[in-house]
């Protein structure tokens, strides 16, 4: 999806301002809301992609024009709704009005810590070999899907080097529709800055993005 999430390469918003002291949180709500967005992703509701294109799918004002934690509250309330967790009458009211549904897993105080370490690994057994090995030049493809991608808009439609193979991961795409993991070859892929950005940069600076085969293909 070509959202508001996507800005790799666009110009207009002004530099990256570090702080110094960076604190964790900036208000007291939002570390709130993280403890919340842990204990629904215990829940088995939804998977790690499907909250990702929640985030992706708010209209690009919005998602531009609200705080970091408020982008991932909104993306669980929508996640929330569509699975009869929340009503909208609950939310304007802040009462409790129907019955909770059931879910697969209730995340407990004592196994935070665990859960946040281990965290939910997307790697699968191998099956089959990889189409592309290190040194093979390949072209990503050049697409605007609606849903869910992993493929940046800048890198599409571009010529890189496969520098080593991850392994065998799900598959994001499909992953965030419901459909499936179906899990598939997972690349490094290197850019040349030049390829990615123009001829007006360092022919010495490379980008390097990881990269599924459905995403890939070999240069002709």
């Amino acid at each position: 999806m070509n959202g508001a999430a996507d800005l790799g390469g666009m110009m207009g918003f002004g530099p990256v301002d570090d702080e110094p002291e960076f604190p964790k949180f900036h208000n007291a709500w939002e570390e709130r809301v993280l403890g919340i967005i842990v204990a629904l992703g215990a829940c088995g509701q939804w998977n790690l992609d499907q909250s990702r294109s929640a985030r992706e799918s708010m209209p690009p004002a919005t998602y531009l024009s609200i705080p970091y934690y408020q982008i991932w509250l909104e993306a669980a309330i929508t996640l929330m709704r569509a699975r009869g967790m929340v009503t909208d009458e609950e939310l304007r009211s802040g009462q409790q009005l129907i019955d909770p549904i059931a879910v697969k897993a209730t995340l407990h105080p004592e196994n935070v810590q665990k859960v946040l370490y281990t965290g939910g690994p997307v790697d699968r057994p191998e099956q089959g070999e990889p189409a592309f090995k290190a040194g093979d030049t390949v072209v990503t493809l050049n697409s605007n899907p609606t849903t869910h991608t992993r493929l940046p808009r800048y890198a599409r439609d571009k010529i890189g080097e496969i520098e080593r193979i991850h392994g065998f991961h799900v598959f994001p795409d499909d992953n965030a529709l419901g459909i499936g993991e179906n899990p598939t070859w997972l690349y490094k892929v290197r850019f040349s800055a030049q390829t990615l950005w123009g001829e007006d940069k360092n022919p010495n600076d490379t980008i390097t993005l990881d990269l599924w085969e459905p995403y890939l293909r070999a240069l002709e």
